[in-house]
């Protein structure tokens, strides 16, 4: 590969960020595809689309082939500082409070949970007595 052990930080490679200027981040290598734009088979706004950030799991995404990996070497120009470059923030869920679709409390339905078996139970040994002594 090239880039002749060259380092940028994050900021300096994403300054480059246009049709004239183009470099990726992609598995901590820096890569100047400006030459490449009007070849790459997804076009030129794929890869202006990644600048400004590390492309590394989107480049990974694609499922690019063994040459079109192979065809990475000749546009390296270095290594980004990892340091320099900012953490991706992991999707959290956000808390969402208990939806309760009745509007209900829970104290209510538990109470109820309780009383209508023994009203049930209660109602069944009245019927036993009544048609028993009858």
């Amino acid at each position: 590969m090239g880039g002749d052990g060259k380092v940028f930080t994050f900021e300096e490679v994403s300054v480059h960020n246009n049709h004239k200027d183009c470099w990726l981040i992609i598995n901590g290598k820096v890569y100047d595809v400006t030459k490449f734009m009007e070849d790459h088979p997804g076009g030129d706004e794929v890869l202006l689309s990644f600048t400004g950030q590390d492309a590394t799991d989107d480049f990974e995404d694609v499922g690019h082939s063994d040459s079109a990996r192979e065809m990475m070497g000749e546009y390296c120009i270095g290594d980004v500082d990892a340091s320099t470059v900012p953490q991706k923030k992991k999707y959290k869920i956000p808390n969402q409070p208990h939806y309760n679709q009745d509007k209900t409390s829970e104290f209510i339905i538990k109470i109820l949970q309780f009383l209508v078996p023994l009203a049930i139970l209660g109602l069944a040994f009245g019927i036993r007595l009544y048609t028993k002594s009858t």
